[in-house]
């Protein structure tokens, strides 16, 4: 009896004793980021068979395991991915959103201050001190498109910088976990039993890891942990470990992107919508959607102001009668001068393929120019059956079977957004192109209008004249002309009573407008009549010209179409310079500069507002996630001081037994003796 009261006490110390370790290491690491508390798990010695029955031999400790729960495991990385994503994303937009609307550096106050200069010169055209206030407004606003966009520029390379930082600690990670695995393997191999501590610290691994770059781990059949990232690319598998490359991209060598390096050393370039989570997930979030967006919205803005005003500062005439139909030189059409759209090819070997921005179009008798850019980039490739052209933004795509001729049917095909191609293209070749990206850095006044007020063209370069012999109610207006005018041959209109006409000398074919809206085309040589269905003329239209008539004129009254040779006071393109700034110039007609301008800043402010929303929302689901974790798997200080105290009475019970049994086995000795 008392061999067996000795057996079972001395398991029951062994028990107890490693309950206080266990219990003391949970105490130990109660601060340890991670760390799963810690339990033995006993079972009940095999009873041994006597003539009184089966009688227990004690306990047995057959483990220590780790309070562990898998999913709330995996709701805590996936939290915490989001959250370290969301949080990177705030970040960087949060940047931007606060230079697009400050209220003293934004586009806005610049674009106000340019256009209040205008005005000045279409009040006063003759003005010296007017015409250098619109310059020194207008180097303003380039200066302002400029520093906009340096500072956009800086953070890209910020975010360059902050990729190749991030993806450094992603391989660290990579390499720990895939160390680690190693080592729980071999531990489970030599012990068959789970060595808590290496998987927690895995799991810790994989939890920092997650702050990073989304990843989703499966656990093999001999416990180790294969990482994958994307859409399924393996980071760790069993101690194999690939690692990530911060890459230039073959799209852009201005731009950082990732790689997955495998055993064979390849560098396979990962697609940027693949990296998901984590700081490297917003980071690249936040360049392919805000950054890039607001980038490329300020360069239409840039592009769309200086095509528009350009095309309406070319009808002009300057202070010193210089018009785009003067003889000799020194005439200024472009205002504003900007870079071309940037096309960049995908091999260094391919043929060169540039692209340019297509005229404003619209009315331009009223003044009224539009674009069409949208503000997207575009994919050019030459499949060898086919030449595509695919808009980013929203995968539209413009094809045409290649060949002779493709590149001009392409143009055809995409007039409608602003921009045409030139050259061609290398076969199986991805062309990047950009058509605003770099739009507002390389916006910029004429230089040789900055240096002389007398070249902003504020005139007209026409005028009409009443014969001076006129005695009906006849008028006619100063005229407007159009893209393509010529002064050549201007025509004089004398009325005939008779005919009720007007007829035009020299001879020239022309368009007569009426008040119902009729459009007549006059042939060369040909008469206008006054009336048209009982409708009365209202503007006749020559060479790029167009006067508009009103009142009744009598047999013989007369007018003329003539150049502009003393136009000092004459603000009439200045007014219609002016007048942009109110019309729908941009997205073929649907904005106006400050609308579009108002619309970005809204959009970004907007993203600004649900990123920190969502990134809010995550912190608390984390916090929510920790808590349920902690629940299953923390150290609860409290516990395990309670459990101290059982394991210790259970330690001094069994010792006593121990003395109990050592002193009936006294006993049976001195009584054999």
């Amino acid at each position: 009896m008392s061999g067996g009261m000795l057996s079972i006490g001395i398991t029951g110390i062994r028990a107890a004793q490693l309950g206080l370790e266990a219990t003391q290491h949970n105490v130990a690491n109660a601060n340890t980021p991670g760390y799963s508390r810690q339990y033995i798990q006993q079972s009940a010695g095999i009873p041994r068979l006597t003539g009184s029955g089966y009688f227990g031999s004690g306990t047995t400790v057959d483990t220590v395991r780790r309070a562990y729960d898998k999913y709330l495991t995996v709701q805590t990385f996936s939290a915490q991915t989001q959250a370290s994503e969301s949080a990177a994303y705030l970040a960087k937009v949060s940047q931007v959103d606060n230079m697009l609307g400050d209220a003293n550096s934004g586009l806005a106050p610049a674009l106000q201050s340019f256009f209040t200069g205008v005005q000045q010169v279409a009040a006063n055209p003759s003005l010296v001190s007017a015409r250098q206030s619109m310059l020194s407004a207008s180097e303003a606003l380039a200066a302002r498109f400029n520093s906009m966009s340096q500072r956009l520029n800086e953070l890209y390379d910020g975010v360059n910088g902050e990729v190749i930082s991030e993806v450094e600690l992603v391989n660290l990670y990579a390499v720990q976990i895939g160390e680690v695995n190693g080592q729980i393997t071999r531990a489970e191999a030599a012990t068959d039993q789970p060595p808590n501590d290496l998987l927690d610290m895995r799991d810790q691994l994989v939890a920092d890891l997650n702050k990073h770059i989304r990843v989703s781990t499966v656990e093999d059949s001999i416990g180790n942990f294969n990482v994958f990232i994307g859409n399924g690319q393996q980071l760790v598998v069993g101690s194999v470990v690939n690692s990530l490359v911060a890459t230039t991209s073959s799209y852009d060598p201005e731009r950082i992107v990732v790689g997955l390096k495998g055993q064979s050393g390849t560098v396979q370039e990962l697609t940027e919508s693949y990296i998901e989570g984590g700081a490297l997930g917003g980071l690249m979030k936040f360049r392919a959607n805000s950054l890039d967006d607001a980038t490329n919205t300020l360069g239409q803005i840039a592009a769309s102001l200086a095509l528009t005003f350009n095309a309406q500062h070319a009808l002009g005439q300057d202070l010193e009668g210089l018009n785009q139909e003067s003889s000799g030189i020194g005439f200024q059409a472009d205002y504003f001068k900007i870079s071309q759209p940037k096309v960049i090819a995908g091999s260094v070997s391919a043929a060169v393929v540039s692209a340019s921005f297509l005229p404003p179009t619209g009315d331009p008798a009223t003044g009224n120019f539009k674009t069409s850019l949208t503000g997207s980039d575009y994919v050019l490739r030459d499949n060898g059956t086919n030449l595509t052209l695919t808009r980013k933004s929203d995968s539209k795509v413009w094809t045409t079977p290649t060949g002779a001729g493709a590149v001009a049917t392409l143009n055809g095909l995409i007039s409608s957004e602003g921009i045409s191609i030139n050259g061609t293209p290398s076969a199986n070749v991805d062309y990047l192109v950009e058509p605003t990206r770099n739009t507002a850095s390389n916006f910029q006044l004429n230089s040789t209008i900055a240096a002389d007020t007398r070249k902003i063209a504020a005139a007209a370069p026409i005028a009409t004249s009443l014969g001076s012999a006129n005695s009906g109610s006849l008028k006619v207006s100063q005229g407007v002309v159009s893209q393509g005018y010529s002064l050549t041959s201007l025509p004089a209109f004398t009325y005939g009573a008779a005919a009720d006409q007007f007829t035009v000398s020299p001879a020239s074919a022309g368009t007569a407008t009426y008040a119902n809206g009729n459009v007549v085309s006059i042939a060369s040589g040909g008469a206008v009549p006054r009336l048209n269905g009982g409708s009365e003329l209202s503007r006749v239209s020559y060479n790029g010209i167009s006067v508009d008539i009103s009142g009744v004129p009598s047999q013989g009254d007369s007018f003329s179409i003539v150049a502009n040779t003393n136009g000092v006071s004459d603000s009439r393109n200045a007014l219609k310079l002016g007048a942009l700034q109110i019309q729908s110039t941009m997205e073929n007609g649907k904005a106006t500069f400050q609308g579009s301008y108002a619309s970005l800043v809204s959009g970004v402010g907007s993203v600004t507002r649900q990123v920190k929303v969502i990134g809010e929302s995550q912190q608390t689901l984390l916090k929510q996630n920790e808590l349920a974790r902690s629940a299953v798997s923390g150290v609860n200080l409290d516990e395990e001081a309670a459990n101290l105290i059982r394991y210790q009475q259970a330690y001094q019970a069994s010792a006593k037994a121990l003395d109990i049994s050592a002193r009936l086995f006294d006993t049976l000795l001195a009584i054999s003796n």
